[in-house]
């Protein structure tokens, strides 16, 4: 008896992606902001777009780029943005902390990123909210961000020099890296640099 092509197709397609990499959902944006502002009175959302003269000095100090496709990777679809969301936590009416949500490819995919700093611009807490694997999640272990607890914009982010990568794992480590870096790069340029420059003027 012959097979349907209907059949034969999805038994192909089975055979095709059987090992395919999977994502997973590990906080939702409603969590996430719960564990980085786990003691303020409030988060507010503050928008801003960049100008060209600040994409400039960005990827200066993210080495030319402000996505990080690396070979071997297989996430082509994320674009660069010119627009980037803070959200600071308000503590007594003032803001004591800030966190940005960043994306940058990964080994099998996206990898979401949430990286909360002080005012200053230190690095306090940060976690992966998504990411796509094949083989677990080891970009995600506590054992690998806690590293970069207390890092700042004089840090160099460098795998393998100051921040052990995960056995297997070089591209997300990396990616890792890249993400954590650029948002200290973003609330540098887009906030703090800003602020000193109002307050001269």
């Amino acid at each position: 008896m012959k097979m349907p092509k209907i059949l034969i197709s999805v038994l192909f397609m089975l055979i095709l992606f059987g090992n395919s990499a999977y994502g997973f959902v590990l906080l939702t944006q409603e969590q996430a902001m719960q564990e980085m502002f786990s003691d303020v009175d409030e988060i507010v959302e503050e928008t801003k777009q960049a100008n060209p003269e600040q994409i400039a000095a960005m990827k200066e100090l993210m080495g030319g780029k402000l996505v990080l496709f690396q070979k071997g990777d297989a996430a082509k679809a994320i674009g660069a943005k010119t627009e980037f969301t803070f959200y600071f936590g308000i503590k007594n009416g003032k803001k004591v902390s800030v966190s940005i949500i960043e994306k940058q490819p990964g080994k099998w995919g996206p990898i979401e990123y949430i990286v909360n700093m002080n005012m200053e611009g230190k690095i306090q807490n940060l976690a992966v909210m998504s990411f796509v694997e094949k083989r677990g999640k080891p970009i995600a272990k506590r054992i690998f961000l806690k590293q970069f607890i207390g890092k700042t914009i004089k840090n160099k982010f460098k795998v393998k020099r100051d921040i052990r990568p995960i056995t297997g794992a070089t591209i997300s480590s990396r990616s890792a890296c890249f993400a954590v870096k650029k948002c200290i790069v973003l609330y540098e340029e887009l906030y703090l640099k800003v602020l000193v420059s109002s307050k001269q003027e």
